[in-house]
């Protein structure tokens, strides 16, 4: 539980998204899904609500909730529609990471514009040649006075078309050996150089803004350096991937949850050689298996979580609930379609974006197979004979 806010105002505020999450966000989800439309209302309504400071400590203008609490919040939102998680969940692991390596300058420049909403930021990691080998990536950033300037590309960066910056990973020295002790993160604003190139056309995951970026000869201010010493980038990023992490779990367990919940309601509506499907032996193992994914995969977020507020070290729980919780969301997705059975590919039925977003949080924030090796290691590290 976090210090800066009680259980019962931690409560009401999950009380408070949810009832945004049926009133405002239910009903809109399938228009702006299908017509991949950025949904500028819903980033208004999520700045009222607060929800671009919900991890931000008040010292700094945002709410101080605890992880635990906001992973709540994320299994309430994704429940319903995935996609407007990710508009915050990017900018909040940007500011996290302000927060826990920035100078104190940048703290006061950044957090309080952050938690208003009024500065949406983006993690600039990706590139085309690298993924989860975050050490191959080639964005250089070569010091030229008071300046960087920065020549490379990045792609799959949410927010980044309608967003106001980017905690970008650079190479700030291409040739040190082993390569993670010459990578920075950069605070880049956006600025003449930082080019957006498009936003990319996805299966799932619409609405959203998710684009390349190109970065031609861009300058960023020395004293936008995070935590203002070169070479510690590889280590800041690995720190805000436990709270991504734990995020997507969260994102996976909602859509299982969702698709759980539709899956019972149709189960009951739909009738089939006399009865209600539900009442059907296969449809209720499927249904059974569905829950009990749901349950464990909060149970491992719930873990994850706590350790995470205790500041412990939670890479292996975050790494378990981020694999259980994106897995049971493509099972229970994929279920839930077989469950709907030739209703399941109509549009006019939810449960088809639930499918077409569930796959991608096997791959975000480290894909399932990289997690599985960092599991094993993990527990081999704790368990030495």
């Amino acid at each position: 539980m976090s210090e800066n806010a009680s259980s019962d105002d931690e409560q009401a505020f999950v009380d408070a998204v949810e009832t945004w999450v049926e009133k405002e966000l239910r009903p809109v989800a399938r228009k702006f899904d299908l017509a991949d439309e950025y949904p500028h209302e819903v980033v208004e309504q999520m700045k009222e609500l607060g929800l671009f400071g919900a991890t931000i400590g008040e010292a700094y203008g945002g709410l101080g909730l605890s992880a635990w609490t906001y992973a709540r919040i994320v299994v309430k939102v994704a429940s319903v529609w995935m996609a407007p998680s990710g508009i915050f969940n990017s900018h909040l692991i940007m500011a996290s990471a302000i927060e826990r390596n920035g100078t104190e300058a940048q703290k006061q420049d950044y957090l309080p514009r952050m938690a208003r909403g009024e500065y949406r930021g983006s993690i600039g990691l990706t590139e085309p040649n690298a993924g989860s080998d975050l050490q191959a990536i080639r964005t250089v950033a070569k010091a030229d006075g008071d300046d960087y300037v920065v020549n490379g590309s990045k792609t799959w960066i949410t927010n980044s078309l309608h967003g106001h910056g980017t905690l970008l990973l650079v190479k700030t020295d291409p040739t040190a050996e082993p390569r993670h002790k010459g990578m920075s993160l950069l605070l880049a604003d956006k600025g003449p150089g930082f080019n957006v190139v498009g936003k990319l056309k996805k299966m799932g995951y619409r609405a959203i803004d998710t684009c390349e970026l190109t970065f031609e000869n861009y300058r960023v201010p020395r004293a936008k350096l995070l935590g203002g010493v070169e070479g510690k980038g590889f280590v800041q990023t690995a720190g805000g991937l436990e709270l991504g992490r734990i995020n997507v779990a969260s994102r996976g367990a909602g859509i299982a949850e969702g698709a759980l919940k539709l899956a019972l309601r149709y189960a009951q509506e739909r009738e089939a050689f006399g009865k209600p499907i539900w009442q059907h032996q296969a449809v209720q193992l499927k249904l059974a298996d569905m829950a009990t994914q749901v349950e464990g995969a909060k149970l491992l977020i719930r873990q994850a979580a706590t350790k995470y507020d205790r500041g412990e070290r939670c890479d292996l729980e975050a790494a378990m609930a981020k694999l259980a919780g994106s897995e049971a969301g493509a099972a229970c997705a994929q279920e839930a379609m077989r469950i709907f059975g030739g209703y399941s590919y109509s549009v006019e039925y939810d449960i088809e974006r639930f499918y077409r977003d569930a796959m991608l949080m096997c791959i975000g924030e480290g894909t399932n197979e990289i997690l599985r090796q960092v599991i094993a290691k993990q527990l081999v590290d704790r368990n030495r004979i």
